[in-house]
């Protein structure tokens, strides 16, 4: 198995993955975009719904920010009706004080685990200053936001849990169409939610930027997802994503997809059919640096 199998399997799979959704079927559906932000070693995703609401979901490191705001404006968009905060670490959320002055934000949906760094005194504060109303979330929660949508809180926090374990876990339904956002849930956490039925989706956003503690194999087979997302950084001090985990979505047959290779990565679909637009392509996302 060579070094760089998941790329050709990719640009096998490429044609299919990419076919257009709105032409399948020869007729005009609403879709869902989902964007995962190429914000370097973090995380950083835009949901737009069928119904035009928008969902931001975390917001990568303090120098994210800037590139998030553009982002945001090249979608022309300038409300966020929701913005989801998965866990108080600085690659999740060291970009949203820039966000939260230069968009609208409307309602926050926080997992309620408290942090003493900087960066979060920075992102409280600016929820304060700008007088955004914020609800703790709470497990099994459904998020009304889109009647299309089916949205839902797996995980969150809960007493004596550390920040990755607190993160909140979302299952975005559309239709016959599933997306698994899994914040930087650990193995116990994993564990917990193969409990749940009707974990599988065709979509997975890898836990912890495919990291040494998540993604194990049993978890992932319980997903079965199609298409495994990863966000992480080339140049990184953490070894993400490690061999492993590359290894557990070969053996569950997953199409894998990472914002270090293929930068910015958007997801179309009308619920029925998707198809996948990337920033790069995966021979110049190999070679460039950094």
């Amino acid at each position: 198995m060579g070094k760089y199998r998941w790329y050709i399997v990719i640009l096998l799979f490429f044609i299919f993955v990419t076919a257009p959704v709105n032409t399948i079927h020869g007729e005009q559906q609403p879709t869902m975009q989902v964007h995962f932000i190429d914000v370097g070693q973090g995380d950083s995703i835009l949901i737009q719904t069928p119904e035009d609401k928008t969902i931001l979901i975390d917001g990568g490191t303090p120098e994210s920010g800037k590139k998030i705001v553009e982002y945001l404006e090249n979608q022309q968009i300038d409300k966020i009706n929701l913005l989801i905060v998965t866990h108080p670490d600085i690659d999740h959320i060291g970009g949203l004080p820039k966000v939260m002055k230069s968009t609208k934000v409307e309602q926050i949906l926080d997992s309620g685990k408290l942090y003493t760094t900087k960066t979060y005194r920075k992102y409280i504060g600016q929820v304060a200053k700008q007088g955004i109303p914020v609800e703790i979330a709470e497990k099994n929660q459904l998020i009304n936001l889109d009647p299309s949508l089916k949205i839902r809180v797996l995980n969150t926090y809960e007493p004596f849990r550390n920040n990755n374990e607190s993160s909140i876990v979302l299952k975005v339904t559309y239709k016959e169409m599933d997306f698994l956002f899994l914040g930087d849930i650990e193995k116990e956490q994993e564990k917990e939610l193969m409990k749940i039925e009707g974990l599988q989706s065709e979509f997975i956003k890898v836990a912890h930027h495919g990291s040494r503690t998540s993604s194990s194999l049993d978890f992932l087979k319980k997903v079965n997802p199609k298409v495994a997302i990863l966000t992480y950084s080339k140049q990184n001090d953490y070894g993400h994503p490690v061999g492993r985990v590359i290894q557990n979505l070969y053996r569950v047959n997953a199409l894998i997809f990472s914002t270090a290779v293929f930068g910015n990565i958007t997801v179309t679909t009308n619920g029925h059919d998707y198809y996948i637009w990337t920033e790069k392509g995966p021979t110049s996302g190999i070679s460039e640096e950094g």
